[in-house]
């Protein structure tokens, strides 16, 4: 009987599964969005309940357009967008919405951990800063703003380990996501500090257990195989983070692999086997190899949301001619009318922080801001520059992360979301001053998560077939006289943030006294 597996992720604004067969080629894909509930300023939470819905829609709509027999499926992999947390009760119930990776209320909490533990110290068991907001943090913020809620809490968990427990009954966790935990878990030793911990006051018993991202941390049960449209018993593994996800299904499964997807977040990833971190940007066990591996990734916290904000609050007329057009979709007409626009977006300058930093600038309190407009400027110009915003914030990343010597290939693998606009390639390229690919074969995440599914079942025995399988097309080099202007405008937007900062830290108090 042949083998196929089932790859399934949650983004920040949206969940995806497919299904590969045995040779890793893709069978069946689906995809649905979902709501971002943004109730209060700095929060951003998801409905923790329509994860298990849209698990069941999707993987049913794959099996229905695959012809595949439940029987068949091998194993299962998931992953989601880190930071993120769902808390549940004995009875496996959501408490309260979920958070997703955008959510930045535990201010003060981060600000206690500065003075009562300090940021040398969390660098040194976590290696990550706490200006990311891991799960610890917005743990902590339920702790001491909904204290009721928080005793109701048995198991916090990610939002893939929430599908996974649906599917299992078991809350386990992947090395990759510990550092999105972050704070008290030991990136090194993958374990939980209990001295750490208790100075927190959060009792270990609320943490999921630990395990790499191949083994196997469970079955289907039977209750869940009748809601998914699956046989009981399929193997189900601990899963990875969603950027690690997108990079193995893109073919980096060696250290120095660099790749970028633009999904929800602008996420670039660069694989090492360093144990020596910087503080500049996020770091993690990566897949391939989570016992030993790690990943350093930049992450622009409102990457490809920022063409969705302007598709949801500007492009009405866009949308609707989408719909009468079987060729082409929104995004395809937003880039039409970004490419009447010279590079540079003639002296329109953007900063992408719709909701805060996070690498390098790790602010949570930074905002989108449009500079230099005037009455010349049109909505194309406006698009370009958003997107010229975010491969500015993708280049500070990569510099610095030169800088401190981590060894970066070439060329530059572009993957994900708004990674299939040519013209944002292109301007990533010219930015970067590196030759760029992009993959032809891409189906993002769940592909890496299906890759995953079939190492840990044992249909293959490591992740060779990731790189054997992907198909780099429209190879790029830089244009030298638009990387020299593009590095004059990247002067004026580095100097920018260094402007504002303090502006941008009034107007968040301001708008946190007025908040209803």
């Amino acid at each position: 009987m042949k083998s196929y597996m089932i790859g399934l992720d949650y983004g920040t604004g949206g969940g995806k599964a497919c299904i590969i067969d045995e040779n890793a080629d893709v069978l069946a894909y689906s995809f649905r969005e979902y709501l971002i509930y943004t109730d209060k300023p700095g929060w951003s939470e998801h409905d923790a309940d329509y994860y298990w819905t849209l698990a069941q829609d999707v993987i049913k709509e794959c099996l229905e357009k695959s012809k595949i027999a439940p029987e068949q499926i091998r194993g299962i992999g998931i992953s989601s967008a880190q930071p993120c947390l769902v808390m549940i009760d004995r009875e496996g119930n959501p408490i309260n919405r979920a958070y997703n990776l955008m959510d930045r209320r535990a201010v003060s909490q981060v600000e206690w951990l500065r003075e009562h533990v300090g940021v040398d110290k969390i660098f040194e068991i976590n290696g990550n800063r706490i200006e990311d907001y891991p799960t610890m943090v917005n743990l902590m913020w339920e702790k001491e703003n909904r204290p009721e809620d928080y005793k109701r809490i048995w198991k916090t968990i990610t939002i893939d380990g929430f599908v996974r427990f649906k599917m299992t009954g078991e809350t386990a966790m992947s090395y990759s996501q510990g550092g999105f935990w972050g704070v008290a878990y030991d990136i090194r030793k993958k374990e939980f500090n209990k001295e750490l911990m208790d100075k927190l006051g959060i009792d270990m018993e609320l943490m999921p257990k630990l395990y790499p991202c191949e083994e196997i941390i469970g079955k289907v049960t039977e209750e869940a195989s009748r809601e998914l449209g699956l046989v009981p018993g399929i193997p189900v593994c601990a899963g990875q983070v969603d950027c690690n996800a997108g990079f193995v299904g893109g073919g980096a499964i060696m250290p120095g692999d660099v790749q970028i997807n633009l999904g929800t977040c602008g996420v670039m990833g660069v694989v090492n086997d360093s144990r020596e971190f910087t503080d500049l940007v996020c770091n993690d066990a990566y897949t391939t190899n989570s016992c030993n591996d790690f990943i350093s990734i930049a992450v622009v916290l409102t990457g490809g949301q920022v063409l969705r904000y302007l598709r949801d609050n500007f492009c009405q007329m866009e949308q609707e001619t989408a719909k009468l057009m079987s060729d082409m979709d929104v995004y395809d007409i937003m880039n039409k009318e970004a490419e009447k626009v010279p590079a540079g977006s003639e002296g329109l300058i953007v900063l992408p922080y719709l909701a805060g930093e996070r690498t390098v600038l790790w602010d949570a309190k930074a905002r989108g801001t449009i500079f230099g407009l005037s009455t010349r400027h049109t909505k194309g110009h406006l698009i370009r520059a958003f997107m010229e915003g975010v491969a500015y914030a993708l280049y500070d990343n990569y510099r610095l992360m030169l800088e401190k010597g981590i060894k970066a290939n070439a060329p530059i693998i572009l993957n994900e979301g708004g990674a299939k606009s040519r013209l944002w390639r292109r301007i990533i390229t010219d930015v970067f001053n590196v030759p760029t690919a992009f993959v032809e074969n891409r189906v993002g995440a769940p592909y890496g998560d299906a890759i995953l599914a079939g190492v840990s079942a044992g249909v293959w025995k490591d992740f060779s077939i990731a790189k054997e399988k992907v198909n780099y097309i429209d190879y790029m080099e830089p244009d030298k006289k638009a990387h020299e202007m593009y590095m004059e405008y990247f002067k004026i937007y580095h100097r920018l943030y260094g402007h504002l900062k303090e502006d941008f830290s009034d107007l968040y108090e301001i708008v946190k006294r007025y908040e209803k």
